[in-house]
């Protein structure tokens, strides 16, 4: 019994140093992978609990309250677009690609979560690019190309929302005040609102505004039902186009559902990431349905001279001006949302591993405020070189959306699953989808590039840095 008990001990340590070895191996291999501008580690966080200052706490989200966010984030400047997409492309393409578009970024959203729980310390698409980049030698310049192209996006996608503000204060106030006035006015609106440093009150404020949007569509789809104030009020099921404007329909679809690039920091502020599913399941019903309908009923009630934003479709301009200030809360906080995540990035590469990342300290909320109040007055400058509203989003999709929404994702997976992609028909499968997704976003990217240059370079309505009213007449 001894000897038994001896050759038992004498086998299992051996076992037990392989697994200590393997063990070390694999954490050498995730120190190695944690990009560069990780969050700090549990140990690195309890040295700096001592210091002074309250302690931040950034996991605040139900699954529920993330997915109130993440409608609130979505479902703004995209909506007002559609019904002109259709009145575009015609009725039938119009739907399907609403319908195929809805399908790909659900896809590609369980693909930024797989990921993410692949590699929990990814924050961003700069960190999530950087373990990529990390096999070929070039972890740290992936990370600076791609971490501040998603920051360049959000601003641009806030310069929208800045945009839509000065169109929908010239419609209440019947342009009597300089359409610059009212950006500076705003950019004073949206940077408060983003002065908290979590999405925490944020996902309060979301409820508020996914109410606005849903209450303004329908406001406006009972006007146009009633009125048909624009336009012959006939449809086309189908439409022959140039490249030009196809393609800068297909862009704007894509950007109603090019929330991605926020996928990975409001994970981060989950209670349980694993919950994920929940919220993207609750976001992508509401938006499509939402979509579906604002498109169809207005462009069906309206016709082909449908406005964009479509908010300017009411038959009055009392009424339009009801639907425009019930619209403000969506307008503003979906702006706020973007500009949080933005902000919360360049934040993180100021003070990584200090004690100003996570506590409240006075030099963290004057820096805070700084990032909040530079990115803003960027974005304004962008609003007012840009100020045609189809083509700002064109752009902002073809440049950036098209990558994070629907390229990367492809990329992830492929890279995720090298050496496996067809070792069963359900792998294979997901391998034909990610391939679809990498293609979709490399066509977007090019083709929708050319078109809204295009498109920007011809418009003759509206003139950049102007006090000239920017409203539906």
């Amino acid at each position: 019994m001894g000897n038994a008990a001896d050759v038992s001990d004498n086998q299992a340590t051996p076992d037990m140093s392989a697994a200590q070895k393997q063990a070390k191996k694999d954490d050498a291999a995730a120190e190695e992978a944690a990009p560069a501008y990780a969050p700090a580690t549990t140990e690195e966080n309890s040295v700096l609990a001592g210091e002074d200052g309250e302690l931040i706490d950034y996991k605040t989200l139900t699954w529920w309250q993330g997915g109130i966010v993440l409608i609130a984030e979505t479902v703004s400047l995209g909506i007002l677009s559609l019904p002109s997409v259709l009145a575009t492309v015609g009725l039938v393409p119009g739907i399907v690609l609403i319908l195929v578009m809805s399908f790909l970024s659900t896809y590609s959203g369980l693909v930024l979560a797989e990921f993410r729980n692949e590699y929990p310390f990814v924050q961003n698409f700069g960190d999530a690019v950087e373990v990529i980049g990390k096999s070929i030698g070039m972890g740290a310049v992936f990370q600076e190309v791609f971490g501040w192209a998603q920051v360049t996006f959000q601003v641009f996608v806030m310069g929208s929302h800045l945009l839509t503000w000065t169109i929908c204060m010239n419609t209440l106030t019947n342009s009597s005040t300089c359409t610059i006035v009212w950006a500076v006015v705003g950019l004073a609106v949206f940077a408060v609102l983003n002065f908290p440093r979590t999405l925490k009150y944020t996902s309060y404020m979301s409820m508020a505004s996914c109410l606005s949007i849903t209450l303004a569509v329908l406001m406006t789809l009972g006007d146009v039902a009633v009125s048909r104030p624009i336009g012959s009020g006939s449809i086309e099921v189908g439409r022959q186009l140039g490249f030009t404007g196809a393609f800068l329909a297909v862009t704007n679809i894509a950007i109603a559902f090019s929330s991605h690039s926020c996928f990975f920091s409001v994970i981060g502020e989950f209670k349980k990431p694993e919950d994920w599913p929940k919220a993207l399941a609750l976001l992508q019903i509401a938006d499509t349905t939402l979509y579906l309908l604002a498109a169809i009923c207005i462009y069906v009630f309206v016709g082909p001279d449908v406005p964009s934003p479509a908010l300017s479709a009411a038959a009055s301009k009392t009424m339009r001006k009801a639907i425009w200030g019930i619209a403000i809360p969506t307008i503003v906080i979906a702006g706020v949302i973007y500009g949080h995540v933005a902000a919360k990035y360049i934040f993180s590469r100021l003070f990584r591993n200090t004690k100003h990342m996570i506590r409240r300290t006075k030099l963290s909320g004057i820096a805070w405020i700084a990032i909040v109040v530079g990115i803003w007055a960027l974005s304004m400058v962008i609003a007012e070189s840009i100020p045609v509203f189809n083509s700002l989003l064109g752009l902002i999709c073809a440049l950036f959306a098209s990558w994070f929404s629907y390229g990367l994702p492809g990329i992830f997976w492929l890279w995720m699953h090298y050496g496996n992609w067809f070792k069963d028909g359900r792998q294979t499968c997901k391998f034909v989808a990610n391939v679809c997704l990498f293609l979709t976003g490399f066509l977007i990217c090019v083709l929708g590039l050319w078109a809204s240059i295009e498109a920007i370079a011809t418009e003759k309505a509206t003139k950049p840095w102007t006090c000239a009213s920017n409203a539906a007449p």
